[in-house]
């Protein structure tokens, strides 16, 4: 096959040197091309290149951003995408149960298995694993904003923000039925989590035709506590904090317009989103065999896997 690798080079934390190298030799038996993105929208430019040029499959290694911007090219065209996860979050990757470890990554898409996975789009914009309104947007656009990345930015982003955070009311219409609620934050999933094994909808299939739509409502700093524990131990479909369900497409409306986020990456859309799931409208390279989802089991799973890479990562450096 013809391959094309794209690398973001500044995504995440770790260093991307050796990359190409490793990718040659686990996918020898192919012809791989590899580009280097060097600002925002080239990873869609590459990957369109790619696919207009007749490859057979395109890899895209970095965060959720590289990864949104790498698939967005893809849709509709049949071209799988194969995802090296190199990203603070890696949110799609840990929902299809592609290993964080590079090597184990590229060795998934040396299998050639592909899944035709569901996206999602919000006002035409499309998205792989989640779009959100409210606190959780917030925290990414305060996130965006700062010089460093990594899992403690980010808690800190996210403990700043709630110190001023004030809960707006959403108007949701979907499945012929109106909802309108004070929520703290609303979020649309095609995939299981934001990433770092943060569980915002559990039960969300990527291949179902359908988008889990999460409902966090306003409430004490206590039960935001409780929230988070439960998000993620895999149990936060059952508080009751929480309302969620399965709908095709729905539309939320707000007071006006503002921050979202779509994959992570923080953005500004109207008051009015239009939300529509695609049945199978991107393929991707993933695992042959992926372990259904238990609440405490796969959380506990996921961590004891990060902390053996995290460990691997220490003695090499």
């Amino acid at each position: 096959m013809k391959l094309e690798l794209i690398i973001n080079p500044i995504s995440g934390t770790s260093t991307k040197e050796g990359l190409a190298e490793l990718a040659a030799r686990i996918l020898h038996d192919h012809e791989l091309h590899v580009s280097y993105t060097t600002c925002a929208g080239d990873a869609t430019r590459l990957a369109r290149k790619a696919v207009d040029e007749g490859y057979q499959g395109v890899i895209a290694a970095g965060g959720d951003g590289t990864i949104n911007e790498t698939a967005v090219a893809l849709c509709d065209t049949g071209v799988p995408m194969g995802i090296v996860p190199c990203g603070s979050g890696n949110g799609l990757a840990r929902h299809l149960g592609i290993p964080i470890d590079v090597k184990l990554a590229l060795q998934i898409v040396a299998e050639l298995h592909v899944v035709n996975a569901d996206y999602g789009t919000v006002n035409g914009d499309p998205f792989f694993c989640t779009f959100g309104v409210g606190f959780d947007a917030a925290v990414s656009h305060r996130f965006a904003r700062q010089r460093h990345r990594g899992k403690l930015t980010y808690i800190r982003s996210a403990i700043s923000e709630y110190i001023s955070y004030h809960p707006q009311t959403y108007t949701i219409s979907a499945n012929g039925q109106i909802l309108t609620e004070k929520a703290f934050l609303v979020t649309v999933c095609n995939a299981s989590q934001y990433g770092n094994n943060a569980y915002i909808a559990p039960e969300a299939s990527i291949t179902d035709g359908l988008l889990d739509v999460t409902v966090v409502h306003a409430g004490t700093p206590l039960d935001t506590a409780v929230l988070g524990v439960d998000m993620f131990m895999g149990f936060i479909n059952r508080n009751t904090m929480i309302h969620t369900f399965k709908t095709p497409a729905a539309v939320i409306y707000r007071q006006h317009d503002g921050p979202a986020h779509i994959d992570g990456e923080p953005v500004n859309l109207d008051d009015i989103m239009d939300v529509r799931c695609h049945k199978g409208g991107i393929a991707l390279f993933a695992p042959t065999v992926k372990s259904a989802f238990r609440p405490v089991i796969t959380p506990f799973r996921a961590f004891i896997n990060d902390l053996g890479l995290s460990l691997k990562h220490l003695v090499k450096g």
